[in-house]
C-alpha cells in the first residue's frame, strides 16, 4: 500500500511540474569522467532531501542542443521534482550528430557510477532513461557487468529496435504491426542523420561523399535552428545544397531531401534504406540492441508517443516483444507525445489520457 500511494505521489509530483513550470530543485555543473577524458554533466538537485534519494541518468538523442534541449530540461526539472536526483550527462559525439555506440556507452556507464555514488541518492536505486537514439544504447549500456549493483533499471522513451524497419519508416512513412499497416508523414530529420553517418558506406555509394555532408549540414541546421526539419523553411537551403551535388548524384539526394510535403520516390528508396541500415550495423554493431537483450537482467519499461514521426511507436512494441521470455519488461504507448514535443491529443481527450500517461509513467519508475 504505502509503496503503491509513494509511486503515484512521484507520478504527481512530475506531472504537476511538467504542466506548470514550477520546480523546487537546483542546477548544477558537473563533469563526468568516462576514462579518456571527461564530460560536462548538468545535476538536478530537490531542495528539499531529508533522506537518499532515488537516482536517474537521463541521456539525450542526437541533437545539437544536447542536454539543453528544452523538452529535455523540462523533463528533467520535472522528474527532480518527483523527488529525485538527476543527473543529465552531454554525449559530444551526439551533439556532433555522430551515432558512435563506441563512444557512447563509456559516458553512459561513467554517468551511472558517478550518480549511484552521490550521498545524495540511496545506493543501488539509480535508474538509466534514453530518448530517441539514447533509449536502445541505455539497454546496451546496462548489460555491462561493471553497473550491477548499481543500476536498478531502464526506461527507454521513443527509442527503435529494428535499425532497418526504422530507417524505412523514415523515406516511406510505412510501418506496420502484427499485420496492421500505419502510415504517417516522416520527420526528414532521421534519415538525414542516418545518411550523414552512412551513406558513403553503402556498397556503390563510396563516392557519394557531397550528398553525406549535405545531409550533415540540414541536420545541424535543423537542430540548431530548434525547427521540425519537414518545415519548408528548410526548402531554399536544400535547393542550395542540392546545387552543390554532382549531377549524377542529385537523384539520390533527393531521395533524403525532396520540397517538405513530399516523400519522393519511395519505390527508390528502399534498397537505399536497407543499405544503410546494414552498413550501420556493419560500422557500429551496438546500433542494433537486439543482440544484446539476452544479456538484459534489469527491469526494462519502454513508453513511446503515438504520433511520433521520427521513430514509428511500433518500434517500441517490437522491442518489447524482443526480449526472451521471462524477462521484466513492459511496453507504454501514449497519445501526449510525438518524439521531442507535445503530441496531438485534443483537449476533450486530454485529461484522461493525462492520467493514463502518469501511471504509466510510475509503473515506469517503479523499479527505482
Amino acid at each position: 500500500m504505502f509503496q503503491a500511494f509513494e509511486e503515484w505521489s512521484r507520478a504527481i509530483r512530475f506531472g504537476r511540474g511538467w504542466m506548470t513550470g514550477r520546480f523546487a530543485i537546483d542546477e548544477v555543473e558537473t563533469v563526468v569522467d568516462r576514462g579518456v577524458d571527461t564530460v560536462p554533466g548538468t545535476l538536478f538537485l530537490p531542495r528539499t532531501r531529508g533522506r537518499a534519494l532515488p537516482g536517474w541518468v537521463v541521456l539525450h538523442g542526437i541533437t545539437r542542443p544536447g542536454r539543453a534541449h528544452p523538452q529535455l530540461l523540462r523533463f528533467a526539472r520535472s522528474l527532480a521534482n518527483s523527488p529525485a536526483v538527476v543527473l543529465v550527462p552531454e554525449i559530444p559525439e551526439w551533439r556532433e550528430l555522430a551515432l558512435a555506440p563506441d563512444s557512447a556507452v563509456p559516458t553512459i556507464k561513467a554517468a551511472v557510477l558517478a550518480l549511484d555514488a552521490r550521498p545524495e541518492t540511496a545506493p543501488g536505486r539509480t535508474g538509466l532513461l534514453g530518448f530517441s537514439f539514447g533509449a536502445p544504447q541505455a539497454i546496451v549500456a546496462s548489460t555491462d557487468p561493471v553497473l550491477d549493483g548499481h543500476l536498478a533499471g531502464v526506461v527507454g522513451f521513443g527509442g527503435y529496435c529494428d535499425m532497418e524497419r526504422t530507417v524505412r519508416f523514415q523515406f516511406t512513412g510505412r510501418h506496420e504491426w502484427k499485420g496492421r499497416q500505419h502510415v504517417l508523414a516522416p520527420d526528414p530529420y532521421g534519415r538525414w542523420v542516418v545518411g550523414a553517418n552512412y551513406l558513403t558506406q553503402v556498397p556503390g555509394l563510396e563516392n557519394a561523399g557531397e550528398v553525406q555532408q549535405a545531409l550533415w549540414r540540414l541536420a545541424a541546421e535543423a537542430g540548431d535552428r530548434g525547427i521540425p526539419a519537414a518545415s519548408p523553411v528548410y526548402d531554399e537551403l536544400k535547393d542550395v545544397e542540392r546545387q552543390g551535388i554532382p549531377r549524377r548524384h542529385r537523384d539520390l539526394y533527393d531521395l533524403f531531401a525532396p520540397p517538405a510535403g513530399s516523400l519522393g520516390d519511395a519505390e527508390a528508396a528502399e534498397p537505399i534504406a536497407v543499405g544503410l541500415a546494414a552498413a550501420a550495423r556493419r560500422a557500429s554493431p551496438a546500433v542494433d540492441p537486439r543482440p544484446y537483450l539476452e544479456r538484459v537482467r534489469l527491469p526494462v519499461r519502454l513508453i513511446h508517443g503515438l504520433q511520433d514521426e521520427l521513430i514509428p511507436f511500433t518500434e517500441t512494441l517490437r522491442f518489447a516483444e524482443s526480449f526472451p521470455p521471462g524477462a521484466d519488461v513492459s511496453a507504454f504507448v501514449t497519445g501526449l507525445f510525438a518524439h521531442s514535443r507535445p503530441g496531438g491529443t485534443s483537449r476533450l481527450r486530454f485529461a484522461g489520457e493525462a492520467v493514463r500517461f502518469l501511471d504509466g509513467f510510475r509503473r515506469a519508475m517503479s523499479p527505482v
